[in-house]
Formats: structure tokens, sequence, C-alpha cells
């Protein structure tokens, strides 16, 4: 009995994971990319260190995935964190768990780990396809791929796998193209959004010629009754960094609903108003403001610069305690999706059947962040695209014998 053929598109890390599982189970597997080289995504990921995964309880990892967490939960009990690292070290790149809990490679960049990859899957016989960009279907049912200014042209397959990512950073690859030939199948996804986003602000323009750039240590950021602690970058256009982004999805909704966000800034997350107003009250009321701030709470010249940018400034030393426990900040905006770390919305759960394949169009099936669901930055969202490309995969060989 032949082996079946698996075709999958993107060469992303959801792909080419569920490559190498359909390759070991007997399948032949030919990967299909638009992009000139494999896996670009992963390795500007790698720049920053590559978080893999986290090193917290599963139970505790499953809560970061918010209402996704039930449907997330059987493919991450599957193929947890361990078995990831385990996966990663399998390569000949050792891994650590940082200060934070966060898990990267001990290279702290993908080029190893990538370059590695595909010698493996090379040997087990998977074939990469590149400049191959995906059309949709034929009238047969069987999947289209065009190259350069050719027409599509059909390519057999017992088994499909959409692979091809969100819509951040289209210049690596995803574009989001896929939602019009998914909905003109039947099968509208839901509206892609920028998720661990960057927030447009109500800054002026001398206020951001000066600051943009500057980051804000150690500080924390509230919206409604979520507080965050963490990096904030003053950008040309608002706001970004990490505590940003771990309230980008109530933010974003926020402004879906009113048009405007309200964020407020905690410079010193670490002191109580009190202790902080007690200090500024030492002060010689002479000095100046920015003086008095410096040498009182060790500001940064950024935090002093917010702190006017907010409005009038308090001279009394517990309103200015307060305020600098308080900065109000006017979101009007996403970033943009072009921005963004990763992509909320895609392809609904109700649409897929357990193993991920489409209920409308049997023999597809969805992996990676093509599918509905978000999580912050801390190695969440590489941990669930892995852990979909190993699901989907395994589901093919089951169904495929």
């Amino acid at each position: 009995m032949p082996s079946p053929k698996v075709v999958i598109v993107g060469a992303g890390p959801a792909g080419l994971m569920a490559a190498e599982v359909l390759a070991r189970g007997g399948a032949q597997v030919v990967v299909h990319e638009r992009m000139p080289s494999p896996a670009r995504r992963l390795l500007m990921a790698g720049r920053g260190g590559l978080n893999l995964t986290h090193s917290e309880a599963l139970a505790d990892m499953l809560g970061r995935y918010g209402d996704r967490s039930s449907r997330l939960a059987p493919l991450l009990e599957a193929f947890p964190p361990q078995a990831l690292r385990d996966w990663v070290e399998g390569l000949g790149q050792e891994t650590f768990v940082g200060s934070s809990g966060r898990v990267f490679p001990k290279a702290l960049k993908a080029s190893p780990l990538v370059r590695a990859w595909l010698v493996r899957l090379a040997a087990l016989g998977v074939e990469i396809r590149l400049r191959s960009t995906w059309a949709g279907w034929n009238a047969e049912g069987r999947p289209l791929f065009q190259q350069g200014d050719g027409d599509p042209v059909a390519q057999p397959a017992d088994a499909l796998l959409l692979a091809l990512g969100g819509a951040s950073w289209p210049r690596l690859g995803a574009d989001g193209g896929w939602t019009d030939i998914l909905s003109a199948a039947g099968v509208p996804p839901a509206p892609l959004q920028p998720a661990n986003c960057g927030f447009v602000a109500d800054f002026r323009p001398d206020f951001v010629q000066r600051f943009a750039g500057a980051p804000l240590k150690a500080a924390a950021l509230r919206h409604g009754r979520r507080e965050v602690r963490g990096e904030i970058l003053l950008t040309e256009r608002g706001l970004e960094g990490g505590a940003v982004y771990a309230l980008s999805a109530p933010i974003r909704e926020t402004l879906a609903a009113t048009g405007e966000a309200w964020a407020f800034i905690d410079l010193r997350p670490d002191r109580l108003a009190a202790d902080l107003a007690a200090r500024l009250a030492r002060q010689d009321r002479k000095a100046s403001l920015s003086n008095r701030l410096r040498k009182a709470l060790s500001l940064s010249p950024a935090a002093i610069g917010l702190l006017r940018e907010a409005g009038p400034v308090p001279s009394e030393p517990l309103a200015l305690a307060e305020r600098v426990k308080s900065v109000p900040v006017r979101l009007t905006a996403t970033a943009g999706l072009e921005r963004a770390i990763s992509t909320a919305g895609g392809v609904r759960f109700e649409d897929l059947d357990s193993g991920l394949q489409l209920r409308a169009r049997p023999g597809t099936w969805i992996a990676g962040e093509m599918l509905d669901w978000e999580a912050p930055t801390g190695g969440y969202l590489l941990q669930a695209v892995f852990a979909t490309g190993v699901h989907a995969a395994r589901d093919i060989l089951a169904r495929l014998g």
C-alpha cells in the first residue's frame, strides 16, 4: 500500500512541526512556502532570544489562553512544555529557564535550531517547495499552487494542512490572504486583529520628538481592573512594551466598544503613595519640579515628561505622589496589525472537529496562528503553535491509517 501524500501550506513552526510528525509516521510530505526561505518568522523571533515556552505549571499556563483554554487544553496536554524542550534539545540545542520562568535555547537565537531542523526534515524525506503560493482548490477539490506568473497547478493530496500564520509582520510571509479563500469556500474566519500590540496615544508632537524610544523601567500599566508590571516603551505613536502587550486584548476590546481607552501608568509600583509623598515633602520647595522628582523618586526624564504630558502637575506632595502612581494616557487606536507581535481572530474552533479538520471541507486541517486564539508573550504563543501542528498531524495519520 503506498504511503499517503500530505500537502502542507506554510513553512513556519506549525507547518514544519506537522511535517516532521507526518514524515515519522510514514507519510509523503510536501511543504509549500510562498517566501524564498522557510521559518522566517521564527528566525525573526530568535533576534529577541527565542522565547520557546514557559516553565510554569501546565494548569497555570492554560489560563493564559483565556476563553480558548478549554479548546487548547487537550493539545497542550498531549504536547506540553517539557515535550517541546525535549524536542529542541534533540536537535542539539540546550535550553534553560530564565529568571522570569521563560524558556530559551542556550544559544539565544533561532538560526542553529532552524538549520538542524531543516537537515532532519530533509533526512526524513520532507520536500519544501519555495515561492509556491496556495490559491485554493480546483473543481475536484485538489489544492492549487501558483509559482511566479504561471497559472495555478493542482497538486495530488490525500490530506491538506493549512498553517499560513496570522497577518502580523506580513513582510515575513503571513499576510492573511487566506481569509478570502476560506470565506469563498464557506468558512469565513473571525476578523483578524492585532494582538500583543502597541497603541496610538494622544501625545503632543514636542513630547514625541523628545522622548520617542525612551523606556519606562519597572513601571506598571492598569486598564480597568487589570494591572501588569513590566517595561513600557514610549514610541513615536504611543505606547509599546511588555506591559502594554499583556493588556492588549482588553484595551483593544474597549477601543472597539467606545472609540477610546484610558490606561494608567504607575511609575513607582513598588512604593505606596504615602511613602512617595513623604519623600517629596522632604525636598526643598524652591527646587524645580524636575529636580524634586528626580532626587526624591529617582524618576527618569522620560517619566517626568510623561507626568507633564498628562496635564497640570500637582505641587502638593500627596497629590503629586498619587499622580505618579496613576498617570492617565488616552489611547485612540491600535498601532496596526502589521506591527503587532501576533494575531487574534482566524478560523473558528466551531468550524473544526476535535482533530482540527474543517467540517465544511473534509480532508483539510488547520494549525498554528490561523486558528482563533491569542495569548500573551512569554512562550505561550510558540508553545500553542507547535502543539496545534503536532495535534493536526497526529489526527491526519490516524485518519489515513
